[in-house]
């Protein structure tokens, strides 16, 4: 007899950072309007990196390059489980982030880790994490992320 299936869901998080330093963050239209990164559960037949480029395009209104994993979490819990990827990326030309509210988000912007006290954000995971990552937080390769059955080179 098999075993019933485990549900679960996939995000993507994106955190970019430019030339410059600066980190882009969303303003949410959910999640009580506050402020967070580019992110969101992967679609059906969507890679986690494809999904990580949709949603930062969503969310922010500009193109990015991933550019490495920060990390791979994942939560089971009773009724599923959970597993998010945060990736590292920049931005790929100069597009200022969206300034319009639609569907996706009220607004994106480039902001500093001085930034950061001004808004309201979504938990404190924002912070800490942009924290670690002006720190030199280790990135590793996308590779680390296949599908199943590649080549492990």
């Amino acid at each position: 007899m098999g075993r019933e299936p485990i549900p679960t869901w996939f995000f993507a998080v994106v955190i970019v950072r430019d030339d410059r330093g600066r980190f882009l963050l969303v303003h949410e239209r959910k999640h009580g309007q506050l402020w967070f990164f580019p992110a969101g559960r992967v679609e059906p037949g969507e890679t986690l990196q494809e999904g990580a480029l949709r949603e930062t395009l969503e969310e922010a209104g500009i193109h990015v390059e991933l550019t490495g994993v920060y990390r791979v979490e994942h939560s089971p819990s009773a009724p599923g489980a959970r597993v998010r990827v945060i990736y590292s990326a920049r931005p790929i030309d100069d597009t200022p982030p969206k300034s319009e509210p639609d569907d996706e988000s009220l607004e994106a912007a480039w902001v500093t880790l001085a930034d950061l006290d001004q808004l309201p954000l979504r938990g404190a995971e924002v912070k800490r994490l942009l924290t670690e990552v002006a720190a030199g937080a280790p990135v590793y390769p996308l590779s680390l992320i296949a599908r199943e059955g590649m080549p492990l080179h």
